[in-house]
This record gives C-alpha cells, structure tokens and sequence, in this order.
C-alpha cells in the first residue's frame, strides 16, 4: 500500500481517511447488533425468528436510504449527503439503547437503518470520483477494510462491556456507544472537498427535480445495467448477512462458545476479513473487477459448506475461520469502484445507491429466513442453505456484466455513455 498511497495527493489522502473512518463506524453500529441478540433473546423472550426480523428490518430500510441517498447525492452534492447521512445512523443507534420492547427497537432499527444505506452510497461514490482511474480499486478496497476496523472494534467492545456489565444492561450499553460517530462529521465539514466530476456534472446536466431523479436508472438504455447490478448485489448480500448475522448465535448455541471463546474466534475471522478487504482490492486493479469476484465467491461457497455441513472440531473452525473471513469480504473490496464505473456522473449516486442497497434490501431477507428455517434444522445447516444459494445468485448475474476496470468516470464521462450495452467483456 505504501508505494501507491504517497503518490496520491493530498486531496485523495484526506478523501479515503473520511470515507474510511465513516465505513467503520458505519459497521461498528450495525454490527453491535449481532453481538446482541443472544441477549435480546433473554431479556424479552424472542425468538430465533423474530431477533432474525430485526436485523432484516434494518437492512431492508437501509435499500431504501441507499436509493434516496443516492438520488440526494447527485442532486446536492457527496459530501453534504455522507455528512447527513452518518449523523443519522448515529443518533438511532445511540436511541436503540432506549428501547423497552421488540417493537420499539424494531422501528428504531428501522430508522437506523436509513442512514446505513446511506452513508456507503455517498461514500462510495466521492470516493471513486476522487481517485484516480489507476489507483481506484485500491482506494475502494481499502476505504472497505474500514468495514473489519469497525466490526472489530464491535467485536472488542462486546468482550469488555459483557464482562463488565449485566447482560440485561450490557446491550444498552453498547448500543449508546454507538453514538461516537456523529464525531467524524467534524472532520468531514474541515478536510473533504466536493469531486470535481459532480460539480461540472451539476452544471452541464442538472439533476432532475422531484422523484423523477430516482427513476432514471430505469430507462430502457441503462435498465439491463441496474437489474444485473441490483442481482448481483442481492447475492454478494444475501450470502454474507446470511453469515455474519447469525454467526455469534451459532458459536454460542451449537459450538457452546462463551464470551471470550466466541470473540477469539470472531477475531480471527475479522482479522481475516480485513486482509480479505485489502487483498481483493489489489486484485481488482490487477486482473479485474469481475474475475475477482468470481474467484472469491466460489472460494466462499467451498469454506462456509466446510464450516456448517461439515462435522469439524473447534480448533479446525477456528483455523477456517481466517479464510471464511478473507474470501467472504474479499468480494466487497471492488464494489465501490465497480458500481461507480457502471453508471454515468450525473446519475451515478442514484444508480450506485439503487443496486448495492436493493441488493442489501432483498438480501436483507437471507438472516430472517435463516432464522425461520433453524426451526427444523439445525442454525448451522440453515446459515450453509440460504449463504450458497446467494453466492450463486450473484455468480450468474455477474456473468451478464461488464468489466470495468480503468474505465474513466471523470468529468469527460458524459451522458453518451449512458447507452452503453451491460454486456460481459472479457478482461
């Protein structure tokens, strides 16, 4: 990383630092909630299926922050949206501790989960608009390893405030930290700039007032891109909520981990997902978007079918669980750049925001219906059924996609390339 990161300048430095720091605080509050359940489970009396509606709920809403957030990108700018959008997610997380029942937090959840969606739509897109063509994969994979800081300053916090606190109390706890991330908006306001490719877009072709905005994407010259794009999105997320919603339950009911011994085997899969993040990004900018996501979802497919069907020990799951970590985030590590490269500047947010978080949305029903059917079989079984049938869901509809690596998405990415075919393209 060093070489190519002291050529960027100082403009893209300060870019990745904010998009970065606002991905893993965004991840550290969804992922507070994982860590939760099996208290929430005690203290109220739920039921695999209705702590599954929780996570589902907030996903699902995140769909629609993404789309509007989007939309609101490419309207008023990246930098203003990211700022909104971060101090939203904040706040309702910081409030979910408030709850006194299941419903509460399920609209609070709900609530939260708008400004999720949001901030990796804002976010996402100045980033690539911000960096150089050469260099974006690696910007977009990195600011995404934010995502396993994040989940494991989660992780962190969980063994120390469980240890420390009642369990009846310790999820509240956690959820009022959640607030620490309204703090970065500061930096944003004093250090990032608004991207050179959405001013000019802005005074050449002026978004469209009112909801028509969100709709252009559908138009019959860009609608092939967004239905593919949105289906891969679906099983990149389908597969990886499947699994990560559900995995602190699943060591902790099946496997009979407590506290410490659950967090030692999170550690090494988050460890693994941040060396995932960073290697898929290289990957991205060396043999291309596409072949690294093909590569690295039917790595994930042969580890999670090893790590819930097959009867391995403890110590072999735990040695698994660096790959389950490093193939499952690997494949997130170019969406970013990917996204942002599929749809012209003017639309681009909206676009962006659309596919990634209808693919969140939708895949959003993966932990609820893992949760349902765990009532049969067993969690691990459920967790392996729904996590391959996503994977390959995203398989097939990356083969209908283009690649896009070292496309130019700059301000000479003008409305010509909205009609551009999504057809597969060799690399």
């Amino acid at each position: 990383m060093d070489v190519w990161w002291r050529d960027l300048t100082m403009r893209e430095r300060k870019t990745m630092t904010a998009c970065f720091g606002g991905w893993a605080l965004d991840a550290f509050d969804v992922q507070i909630y994982s860590f939760t359940i099996p208290a929430l489970i005690a203290a109220w009396g739920l039921t695999k299926a209705e702590a599954g509606y929780l996570g589902t709920t907030a996903l699902l809403f995140s769909a629609a922050g993404g789309w509007f957030a989007g939309a609101l990108s490419d309207r008023f700018g990246r930098v203003r949206t990211l700022q909104i959008t971060v101090a939203w997610f904040a706040v309702f997380t910081c409030l979910s501790g408030f709850a006194q029942d299941f419903y509460q937090l399920l609209v609070l959840r709900s609530l939260q989960g708008l400004g999720f969606g949001g901030e990796w739509a804002a976010g996402a897109v100045l980033i690539a608009e911000i960096i150089r063509p050469e260099y974006r994969g690696r910007a977009a994979g990195t600011v995404h390893s934010g995502f396993a800081v994040g989940w494991g300053c989660a992780a962190l916090l969980f063994s120390l405030v469980f240890s420390l606190v009642p369990q009846d109390q310790a999820w509240r706890v956690m959820f009022w930290i959640g607030v620490l991330p309204a703090l970065l908006i500061v930096y944003i306001r004093r250090s990032v700039d608004e991207s050179d490719a959405f001013q000019a877009a802005r005074n050449t072709h002026p978004p469209k007032a009112g909801l028509s905005q969100l709709f252009t994407i559908f138009r019959r010259s860009l609608l092939r891109t967004t239905v593919t794009g949105a289906l891969f999105a679906v099983g990149l997320q389908g597969g990886y909520y499947a699994v990560v919603t559900w995995l602190p339950t699943y060591l902790k009911t099946e496997k009979g981990l407590f506290i410490l011994g659950t967090g030692s085997y999170l550690s090494v899969i988050i460890f693994g997902a941040f060396c995932g993040f960073l290697a898929g990004a290289h990957l991205a900018d060396w043999i291309g978007r596409r072949r690294t996501f093909l590569t690295f979802a039917v790595l994930s497919i042969m580890i999670v079918c090893l790590y819930t069907f097959a009867p391995i020990s403890n110590a072999v799951m735990l040695v698994l669980g660096f790959p389950l970590g490093f193939c499952a985030n690997s494949m997130f590590a170019p969406t970013g750049a990917f996204y942002a490269e599929l749809f012209p500047t003017a639309i681009r947010g909206t676009g962006q925001g659309f596919c990634y978080n209808f693919g969140r949305g939708t895949g959003a029903l993966f932990p609820a219906l893992v949760g349902i059917l765990s009532a049969q079989p067993s969690l691990g079984t459920a967790i392996g059924i729904y996590t391959v049938g996503a994977y390959g869901v995203a398989i097939t509809a990356l083969l209908f996609l283009p690649e896009t690596q070292g496309r130019h998405i700059g301000v000479r990415h003008n409305t010509a390339d909205i009609a551009m075919p999504a057809v597969a393209v060799a690399h």
